[in-house]
């Protein structure tokens, strides 16, 4: 029988997310790798005990997570089930629906009928009553905006959430969406965008800013750049990275001689703040105020330990702001 650590919530910080009442830790996990059929079912639940053990209170999931999709969803719940249910109200647990998960018109994008019936089987293998925030995973241009947002609506309304999200959305497409959902006095806090040292781009579409202003949380994901910016490829390719195991996202022509001479700056900057690679990488996407949390992925539970420590990191200086931004550019 699994007891969490007593002084969990003395290990985390969190931040309040948005112009909202809910607080999320200054790290999150994410289900998005390593919880899937084919990984190890024991090795998962080590590492949501460790997660909450330092008080990691958010689980962000997607129907399509896996593979085979909706398996990440199926594993948490037998999870919840063994482990976490007297925990449940100490929990955000979050989900999505925006990519292909069922063949046919109806199992993709942003479709009312397909948000209604994926949030349902979504509910379903995890055997929840309800999400803490459910998302749109992707804008859809060929479906009205305003549909897509209706169904986040109704989502909310009927229970079975309690906060709205959005994910990949940029600036222009979040100001709509806020829009319409206020409209609806629909509860809107949370964009989910990719950031990290290497990708800005919530900064050069303005989303960043525009969130910060406007009382919309942003939660990062990649933050470490699928492993990029750990000491993982200082020194090559191990054998076992996610580029030669899946080469899905993260391919060997990506890591080229340039990418590594910054990487390996990176990691001298890192040094002299006496933090891995991975920790100033995770700090730094956390430097500011307009960033609610960190999303991380694991593979184990050391690597969840080892990620939580920033959230003691000292604050940046200018110059090491700059070395960043200088090694970076060029």
């Amino acid at each position: 029988m699994y007891n969490a650590d007593d002084s969990r919530y003395e290990k985390m910080t969190y931040n309040r997310c948005g112009k909202s009442g809910l607080k999320l830790p200054k790290v999150s996990l994410g289900f998005w790798h390593n919880f899937g059929s084919k990984d190890i079912f024991d090795n998962m639940v080590a590492m949501c005990r460790t997660a909450f053990d330092n008080g990691i209170t958010h689980f962000d999931l997607a129907n399509n997570y896996g593979p085979v999709p909706g398996s990440a969803e199926e594993n948490l719940g037998k999870i919840l089930k063994q482990d976490f249910l007297p925990y449940r109200d100490e929990l955000v647990i979050s989900s999505k629906a925006g990519y292909g998960m069922w063949p046919g018109p109806y199992g993709d994008w942003g479709s009312k009928k397909y948000l209604i019936a994926s949030c349902d089987q979504s509910l379903k293998r995890t055997g929840l009553e309800y999400f803490d925030i459910f998302y749109h995973h992707r804008f859809d241009p060929e479906t009205p905006l305003e549909e897509t947002m209706e169904a986040l609506n109704q989502i909310v309304k009927s229970g079975k959430a309690l906060y709205a999200g959005i994910s990949n959305y940029n600036k222009e497409q979040t100001e709509s969406a806020q829009k319409i959902l206020k409209s609806m006095n629909c509860p809107f806090i949370i964009n989910q965008r990719k950031y990290s040292i290497l990708n800005r781009d919530i900064e050069t579409d303005g989303l960043k800013d525009f969130a910060g202003k406007n009382g919309v949380g942003i939660i990062a994901f990649c933050p470490l750049a699928q492993g990029l910016l750990t000491d993982k490829y200082l020194n090559g390719i191990p054998e076992n990275s996610r580029v030669k195991t899946s080469g899905i996202f993260l391919k060997e022509k990506d890591i080229t001689p340039e990418l590594v001479a910054k990487l390996k700056s990176l990691n001298e900057v890192a040094a002299s703040r006496g933090e891995t690679l991975a920790q100033m990488s995770l700090a730094w996407v956390l430097r500011d105020s307009d960033v609610t949390s960190v999303l991380i992925g694991a593979s184990r539970p050391e690597q969840i330990i080892e990620n939580c420590k920033i959230v003691d990191a000292k604050p940046f200086t200018q110059d090491e702001l700059s070395k960043i931004d200088e090694i970076c550019k060029n």
